[in-house]
């Protein structure tokens, strides 16, 4: 058996690896080709669709290229990410999508693809924290006196979200889970037929966002809890965190995240990953996320696939144990 190296073709395998490298950089560099289809799987007007608005036009700038929103709604959102998840791993096809369709709907539905392994996480944009928010008729003023008043015996409370399988609905399933399992959820069809239910006082208490509240909020016809995040907002500066109020797992959150399908190349990936940061680090963005409830997470791709992961496993572990289910 002939065991001599061929030197000549040890070179030239060497040759490929070492280029491989600036191949890459080069694809890199020249994308994107053509114009960026950025799918929304929702319909169109929301806080998503306005966080995409604040980021366009800087990307466009950067790129040189058109990123456009192409809104594919329906089936809480599955319909628009699976489309993407079976795109051409191009890097001119990207999801604009929240929490549900990452880390969530993958327990509650039959979708046909997994979202852990079948996008390429880019960036987690941001967060808009729920709230703890109670109607007029109800006495507690702090989380731990509504806990109290929840688990009481012969105590009747309803929660309310916008609808089952929704952040909000989880977050109150958490909350009902942790302070007896007395508690009845009620789905609306959104959140203003919720808050109106909360004012009328046949729904006593929810976990929305900040955005749909606040007017009730500021006007005292509503009141806020406690900020379900590690931190306070500054737009209620003297309601409390779970944290603070002793309740550190109730942290939840509606979060964005733009998303490549899987095998797109990872120096693009990488390239608009850090483009999307350098632009949410810009305070300028910053106060136009606040003026619609929302903080910038500034997560790139490894960052953003590990707290996807995370949050996959929190949620999977709660519909197990509260047996939720989407009729």
């Amino acid at each position: 058996m002939d065991t001599r190296i061929d030197r000549r073709r040890l070179a030239q395998i060497a040759l490929a690896f070492a280029s491989a490298p600036l191949a890459n950089a080069t694809r890199a560099q020249s994308w994107p080709g053509r114009p960026v289809r950025v799918v929304y799987p929702y319909a169109g007007g929301g806080v998503g669709d306005a966080m995409f608005r604040f980021l366009e036009g800087p990307l466009r700038q950067k790129f040189g290229q058109a990123f456009f929103m192409d809104i594919k709604a329906g089936a809480g959102g599955n319909i628009g990410a699976g489309e993407v998840a079976r795109a051409a791993p191009d890097g001119h096809t990207l999801l604009m999508a929240p929490t549900a369709n990452y880390s969530v709907n993958q327990y509650l539905f039959k979708l046909g693809f997994d979202p852990l392994t079948q996008f390429e996480p880019i960036a987690t944009v941001a967060n808009a924290p729920l709230l703890a928010v109670v109607g007029p008729d109800v006495a507690a003023t702090s989380l731990r006196q509504l806990a109290d008043l929840v688990r009481a015996p012969g105590s009747r409370f309803n929660y309310g979200s916008p609808g089952a399988g929704s952040p909000t609905h989880l977050a109150g399933a958490s909350f009902a889970l942790a302070n007896g399992n007395t508690m009845e959820h009620i789905a609306f069809k959104g959140t203003a037929p919720m808050v109106q239910s909360m004012l009328a006082g046949d729904v006593q208490l929810a976990f929305p966002t900040l955005t749909p509240v606040l007017g009730q909020l500021k006007a005292g016809r509503l009141r806020a809890l406690a900020v379900l995040a590690r931190q306070r907002l500054p737009e209620l500066p003297e309601v409390p965190s779970v944290v603070e109020a002793g309740f550190p797992d109730l942290v939840f959150g509606n979060w964005w995240m733009l998303a490549a399908p899987r095998g797109t190349d990872a120096a693009v990936v990488a390239r608009l990953g850090a483009e999307v940061r350098q632009l949410l680090a810009d305070p300028a963005i910053q106060a136009k996320f606040a003026e619609i409830g929302h903080v910038p997470l500034i997560m790139g791709p490894a960052e953003s696939a590990a707290f996807v992961r995370a949050e996959a496993a929190k949620f999977k572990t709660l519909i197990e144990r509260t047996g939720i289910r989407i009729e």
